[in-house]
């Protein structure tokens, strides 16, 4: 699994998403801001992560670094488990 967090400029300031992608089946999540949770959108993760102009406003980090920036994020401080994620892309995949 990758982890990526997001950042509003390039100035890395203060992290404002996360996406977790398992990119060799196709699957990614996304901190959902207005739904406050979780949703599966590769389209839209593959469509950030491609755009030139959004280069400087991600870092790709391990599990342990999205783990201390996750509150600040998320508003609830726990990242899912990596079995959590695997679930999520099922379900994501069915819909």
């Amino acid at each position: 699994m990758s982890y990526y967090v997001i950042y509003r400029t390039d100035e890395e300031e203060r992290p404002v998403g996360i996406f977790v992608m398992d990119a060799g089946p196709g699957h990614a999540v996304l901190w959902d801001h207005r739904a406050r949770a979780w949703a599966y959108d590769p389209e839209l993760v593959v469509r950030f992560l491609d755009d030139y102009r959004n280069a400087d406003r991600y870092k790709n980090v391990s599990r342990a670094a999205v783990e201390l920036v996750a509150e600040a994020v998320t508003g609830d401080g726990k990242l899912p488990d990596e079995s959590s994620f695997r679930a999520m892309f099922r379900d994501g995949q069915q819909q």
